[in-house]
C-alpha cells in the first residue's frame, strides 16, 4: 500500500471570490489485488471530525484504519477534508453552505479521478479508467454525501453511515434529558440571510431545563459519550480517550477556546459550518436523497443518530435498492468501536452489489 497526501485546487468550483482548496489522502492499493472492475471510494467524515477519521488507527479495542483495511483487499480509498476541515483552505464557516461543500468535493474527486485515469497520479500505478465509484459518509459527511449524489450522480453506490434522511437526532442515555437541536431551513442559510429557528420554543424550553439545573457535577457522564463511543467495552484508558475525543465539541468554531487546545490527527476545531448548523433539521436533504438512483447502504450502530431506522429507505424514492445494517455494540462513532471490522465488511459487500449493479446496466442483455 501507499498514501498520498494532495491538496486540489477548487477555487474556480467553490465560487467564493478567494482560494480554495481540498485536501485528500489517496491509500492505493498492490495493483495486484485489484478486482477487475476497480473500485474508487470516496470518504468524507463528519463534523468535528477530519480525514484523519479514516486513515488513522484509532484509539479503541479494534485494530487498524478504515483506508487501509480497504486498500488491503484492492480499493483505492480517497479520504477527503471538506472544505473549512483540516488540511482543506479555512473560511468563514456561514459561508460554507451544501451548494459551496459539494461543488468543492465535487471537483476534487474529478481531479483524483483524472489523475487515475491518466496514470499521473503515481508512476508505475496502472491507468484507472471507468471505476466502480462508491461514496461514503459518517454524520455530516453522510449528509454530504446525499448532497453530492443528488445533485451530481456521481457514485455507482452510497453508504450513508450514521446519518438519516429523514430526521438526524443525537441519541442520549436512557433516562436522561433529551438533546433539543435546532431546526433551521436550509433557505434560510444563504448568504445575508437571519437565520430561522423553527422549533425555538422546544429548544428554549430545553436550555431553560437545563439552565434550572445548574452546572453538572464533576463526575458527571458526557452528556455525548454513550451515543458517540461504546465506551462499556473499554477500560479505564479507553474511556478517557473517548472523554478527550469529545473535549474537543466545546471549542469548535470559538477561538477564544481553541487556544493551546491540541486537536487529535482525527479531528478538526472547524467545520462548514452552515451545513453544520441545519443538517440536523428533519428533511434538511430530501431532495438529494429522493433523486438517487442508485443502491444505498444505510449503515449505522446500535446507539446511533437515526430516529426511525424501519423508516429510512422511504427517503431514496428512486433508489433501485437501499440496504439497511445495525451494526452490534456500535455507537455513532462508528471507526472507534471493537466491532468496526464487521462495518467496514459490511460496506465491502455493498461494494460488490454495487459493481454488481453497474455492470447489469452497462450490459443489460448479459
Amino acid at each position: 500500500m501507499r498514501a498520498i497526501d494532495m491538496k486540489i485546487d477548487v477555487t474556480a468550483a467553490a465560487e467564493l471570490g478567494q482560494d480554495a482548496h481540498v485536501a485528500v489522502t489517496i491509500t492505493l492499493p498492490d495493483p495486484s489485488t485489484m478486482p477487475s472492475a476497480p473500485i474508487v471510494c470516496f470518504a468524507k467524515p463528519g463534523g468535528g471530525y477530519s480525514r484523519g477519521y479514516y486513515t488513522v488507527d484509532l484509539p479503541g479495542p479494534a485494530r487498524g484504519a478504515q483506508a487501509d483495511w480497504h486498500a488491503q483487499r484492492g480499493w483505492i480509498f480517497v479520504s477527503v477534508d471538506h472544505l473549512g476541515v483540516g488540511d482543506s483552505s479555512i473560511h468563514d464557516a456561514a459561508i460554507l453552505d451544501y451548494t459551496t461543500t459539494a461543488a468543492a468535493n465535487m471537483a476534487a474527486e474529478a481531479e483524483v479521478l483524472r489523475l487515475l485515469s491518466e496514470g499521473a497520479l503515481v508512476e508505475g500505478f496502472p491507468k484507472i479508467v471507468d471505476p466502480v465509484k462508491i461514496g461514503i459518509g459518517q454524520s455530516m459527511g453522510g449528509c454530504l454525501t446525499i448532497i453530492q449524489q443528488g445533485r451530481y450522480h456521481c457514485y455507482d453506490g452510497v453508504a450513508v453511515l450514521g446519518y438519516s434522511a429523514v430526521h438526524t437526532h443525537p441519541p442520549v442515555r436512557p433516562g436522561t434529558e433529551p438533546i433539543v437541536a435546532p431546526w433551521l431551513p436550509r433557505d434560510t442559510l444563504l448568504h445575508g440571510a437571519v437565520p430561522v429557528v423553527v422549533n425555538a420554543g422546544a429548544v428554549e424550553n430545553f436550555k431553560s431545563k437545563m439552565a434550572m439545573r445548574g452546572p453538572t457535577s464533576g463526575t458527571a457522564e458526557h452528556p455525548m459519550l454513550w451515543g458517540f463511543h461504546f465506551a462499556d467495552d473499554y477500560d479505564a484508558e479507553m474511556k478517557e480517550m473517548a472523554l478527550i475525543d469529545l473535549a474537543r465539541f466545546f471549542h469548535i468554531h470559538d477561538p477564544a477556546k481553541q487556544v493551546g487546545v491540541v486537536c487529535q490527527p482525527w479531528g478538526s476545531l472547524t467545520t462548514p459550518g452552515a451545513v453544520a448548523q441545519s443538517c440536523l433539521t428533519p428533511g434538511a436533504v430530501a431532495p438529494e436523497a429522493a433523486a438517487i438512483t442508485v443502491p444505498v447502504l444505510v449503515g449505522m450502530g446500535e446507539r446511533d443518530t437515526t430516529a426511525d431506522v424501519p423508516g429510512e429507505p422511504r427517503a431514496y424514492r428512486s433508489a433501485p435498492s437501499v440496504d439497511i445494517f445495525v451494526c452490534p455494540r456500535m455507537s455513532h462513532m462508528h471507526n472507534f468501536a471493537a466491532t468496526r471490522g464487521l462495518f467496514w465488511e459490511r460496506i465491502a459487500r455493498f461494494a460488490d452489489w454495487a459493481a454488481c449493479y453497474k455492470a447489469s446496466r452497462q450490459n443489460p442483455g448479459q
